[in-house]
């Protein structure tokens, strides 16, 4: 799969292309989405340049969320798409569901 891998804290020199990320397997209770939009917002934008650092913009300052955030990263939490794949623990049913990302929701994300 393809996605803009934030490296570090920074500007826009740390987001980078990849055309070659392995497409995670969704956990038991999880669901594989494939991404139809994403948006960028001010979290999005603020993380990356490190503004909700404490000290020195280090991979270990945390998040608005208060959770370190690891290196390379997959942004975005504003997702629309298809559920493709499903967990042992998830109706298969519901794959090719029309999905939209509660934003709000804490998740692990695969990067």
């Amino acid at each position: 799969m393809k996605g803009a891998l934030l490296t570090s804290h920074g500007g826009l020199d740390k987001l980078e292309l990849h055309h070659d990320i392995s497409t995670p397997s969704p956990k038991e209770s999880e669901v594989l989405i494939r991404v139809s939009a994403a948006g960028v917002n001010n979290t999005d934008i603020n993380t990356r340049i490190g503004w909700y650092s404490k000290d020195n913009n280090s991979s270990d300052d945390a998040s608005w969320s208060g959770n370190s955030l690891v290196f390379p990263r997959i942004q975005g939490a504003d997702v629309c798409g298809e559920i493709v794949a499903v967990g042992s623990l998830v109706e298969p049913s519901r794959v090719g569901e029309r999905v939209l990302i509660e934003p709000c929701i804490t998740v692990n994300l695969v990067t």
